[in-house]
C-alpha cells in the first residue's frame, strides 16, 4: 500500500484540488459583437466628466487585444458619484464578467494572499476566491474603497500585500498561500475606487493610473433622476402601477437638488425622492387617490418640509466695492460676493473676514499691493491708504473659503470701493493674479459657468488660457453667457468698472498732515 493516499490524506488534498482545477481551466471572455465597446452605456449619464484625454487612454487600454496586459485603474472622487457603477458599466460594455471586493476595514494580510494549509479552516485569499466566483480568468475586478485598507496591523500589512496584485510586472505570477502555486492575474482588469488619495500608500498609488471622477452638476442630476432614480423609487413605493403615471416635473427635481440636498453624488437626492413618494403612497392608501399625477415645486414643502438650503442669486450693482465672484466646491459651483468697505482711521490697516483660508488671504494682500502700485490708473490720491482703513469681507462667514481664483474679484472690489464706481451689471469673474497683474487660469470652469447661469449672470470674465476649457463644454451649458477673456488686471478693470458712480458715494476726504500744512505756510 506504499504510495497510496489514505482517507485522511484524500480529505486534506481534496479542497486544494477543488480550488486548483477551476484556476487551471483558463476561460477568457471577450466581446462578441462589440456593440457596447464604449463608455457610453446607459448606466452613466455624465461620463463626460471623466477627462476626455484620460477617457480615451482608458478606453484604448480596455479594448481586448491578445497578448497585452490590462491597465490598473483607480477612480477617485467624492462619495455617491458612481465610481463603482462605472466599473460595472465597463464590464458590461466589454462583455466581461464582473466581480467586486470591498476592501474597507481590511486588516489581515491573509485576506489577500490566503492562509497556509497548515492552519485549521484555511482558505484561499479574496482575490483567488473572487476569480473562482467569476468563473473567468479576465474579469473586471473592482477593488472598492482601497483608501480604507488598514495598514501595519498585527496580522501583517494588507496594503503591501496588494502591491503584488496591482503591479503589472508582478501579477502574472501572483502567489496564493493556500494554493501554494503562482496564478496569472495579468489579464484581469483591476479598477480600484477611492475617496481620498492621501490615505493610499505611495508605492501602491504609484502602480495605478489615477482617474478623477468629479461630482455631478445639477443638469446631470436631473437626467439621472428622470432616467433612474424616479422609476426605481416608484417601484419601491408601489406607485409604478398608478395610472396616470406619477412623475416629477423638471422644475421640481431642480428644486429638490438645489434646496434639499448638498452633495456631490445622488444618494441624498434618491432619499428625498423616496421620502416624497412615501408620503404620496400614504395619501393614496388613506384617501384612495393621489392629489395630482405631477409633483410640482409648490407641492415640495408639504412633502419634504421647509428647504434647508438656498442658492445665492445676483444682487445688483448698486453698491461700490461689491463684486460677484465664482467658486468651485465639491458639490458644484457657487457664486460669492466680495465686499470692500473703507473707514476713516490713522493706521490704514487691512482687515480680512469671512472665514478665509491662507491662500485666499494671500490673494487679498496681492490684490491690494497691485492696486497701490497702480493707483494712478484709478485716479486716486495715494495718501488715501494712510488715512482710511480697508475691510474686505466674504459673506457666509460660517463657510470656510480658500483658493486663488478670487484674485481678480478682490482687485476689482478694491478698485470699485476706492473710486466709488459701479461694477458692470450681471457680471461675474474668476481668476488668479500675480503681483505684476497677470491673470492666471483656474479650474472648475464648467461648474462655475452653470452656477453663474443659475444666478442670472450674463457676462463672465476669466483668463484667456481658460478659453480652451470653455470650448470643451457643450454649447447647451454655455448658451446665454458671454465670455470675456483677459490677460491682466487692467483689462478686467476696463471691462468691469463703469464710469457711473453709485447713488450715494462715500466722500473719501484726505486731510492734510501737520507737515503738509507747515510746508504750505512757508
Amino acid at each position: 500500500m506504499h504510495g497510496v493516499a489514505g482517507p485522511r490524506h484524500v480529505d486534506a488534498v481534496r479542497p486544494v484540488i477543488e480550488a486548483l482545477l477551476p484556476c487551471a481551466v483558463r476561460v477568457d471572455v471577450h466581446v462578441a459583437g462589440g456593440q457596447n465597446t464604449a463608455f457610453g452605456v446607459d448606466d452613466r449619464v455624465a461620463i463626460g466628466r471623466v477627462e476626455p484625454h484620460r477617457a480615451a487612454v482608458v478606453l484604448e487600454g480596455l479594448l481586448p487585444r491578445a497578448g497585452l496586459k490590462s491597465p490598473i485603474l483607480c477612480l477617485y472622487g467624492p462619495p455617491g458619484v458612481g465610481k463603482t457603477s462605472l466599473g460595472k458599466s465597463v464590464a458590461e460594455a466589454m462583455g466581461r464578467k464582473y466581480v467586486r471586493v470591498s476592501l474597507g476595514g481590511l486588516h489581515d494580510e491573509a485576506e489577500v494572499r490566503g492562509h497556509r494549509r497548515t492552519y485549521i479552516g484555511a482558505m484561499p485569499g479574496r482575490i483567488i476566491k473572487s476569480i473562482l466566483k467569476a468563473g473567468s480568468s479576465n474579469p473586471v475586478f473592482i477593488l472598492d474603497e482601497i483608501d480604507k485598507v488598514t495598514q501595519n496591523t498585527v496580522n501583517g500589512d494588507p496594503a503591501s500585500a496588494l502591491l503584488e496584485v496591482l503591479d503589472p510586472e508582478q501579477n502574472n505570477a501572483f502567489h496564493d498561500n493556500y494554493l501554494d502555486t503562482d496564478y496569472d492575474l495579468s489579464k484581469v482588469l483591476f479598477i480600484a475606487t477611492a475617496n481620498d488619495l492621501n490615505t493610499i500608500p505611495r508605492p501602491l498609488l504609484d502602480r495605478m493610473e489615477v482617474i478623477p471622477v468629479s461630482g455631478y452638476i445639477t443638469e446631470e442630476k436631473i437626467e439621472i433622476a428622470k432616467r433612474h432614480l424616479v422609476p426605481r423609487e416608484l417601484e419601491n413605493t408601489g406607485l409604478d402601477q398608478v395610472e396616470p403615471k406619477l412623475k416629477f416635473t423638471k422644475a421640481s427635481l431642480e428644486k429638490v437638488i438645489e434646496n434639499y440636498t448638498r452633495e456631490s453624488g445622488v444618494r441624498q437626492l434618491e432619499k428625498q425622492i423616496n421620502k416624497a413618494l412615501r408620503k404620496l403612497a400614504f395619501r393614496q392608501a388613506t384617501d384612495g387617490q393621489l392629489p395630482s399625477n405631477k409633483i410640482t415645486p409648490d407641492m415640495l414643502p408639504g412633502l419634504l418640509g421647509k428647504p434647508p438650503f438656498y442658492r445665492d442669486i445676483y444682487q445688483g450693482n448698486d453698491y461700490a466695492g461689491v463684486v460677484t465672484g465664482l467658486a468651485w466646491t465639491s458639490v458644484g459651483g457657487e457664486i460669492l460676493f466680495i465686499e470692500t468697505s473703507l473707514s476713516k482711521g490713522k493706521a490704514g490697516k487691512l482687515t480680512l473676514t469671512g472665514n478665509l483660508g491662507d491662500v485666499m488671504k494671500e490673494s487679498a494682500v496681492i490684490a491690494l499691493e497691485y492696486v497701490k502700485a497702480h493707483i494712478d490708473a484709478l485716479g486716486v490720491d495715494y495718501r488715501l491708504f494712510d488715512q482710511w482703513n480697508i475691510h474686505i469681507h466674504v459673506p457666509e462667514g460660517a463657510t470656510p473659503k480658500d483658493g486663488p481664483s478670487a484674485g481678480i474679484t478682490i482687485a476689482t472690489s478694491l478698485a470699485s470701493a476706492l473710486t466709488q464706481r459701479k461694477v458692470r451689471k450681471n457680471t461675474a469673474m474668476t481668476g488668479e493674479i500675480t503681483l505684476r497683474g497677470k491673470v492666471l487660469p483656474v479650474g472648475g470652469i464648467k461648474e462655475k459657468i452653470l452656477a453663474a447661469k443659475r444666478a442670472g449672470i450674463t457676462d463672465i470674465v476669466m483668463c484667456a488660457e481658460n478659453q480652451r476649457d470653455v470650448e470643451e463644454i457643450p454649447e447647451i451649458y454655455r448658451k446665454g453667457v458671454t465670455f470675456h477673456y483677459v490677460e491682466n488686471v487692467q483689462q478686467v478693470w476696463d471691462f468691469a468698472l463703469t464710469d457711473e458712480l453709485v447713488a450715494h458715494p462715500v466722500q473719501l476726504v484726505i486731510e492734510e498732515t501737520t507737515d503738509q500744512k507747515e510746508e504750505k505756510g512757508q
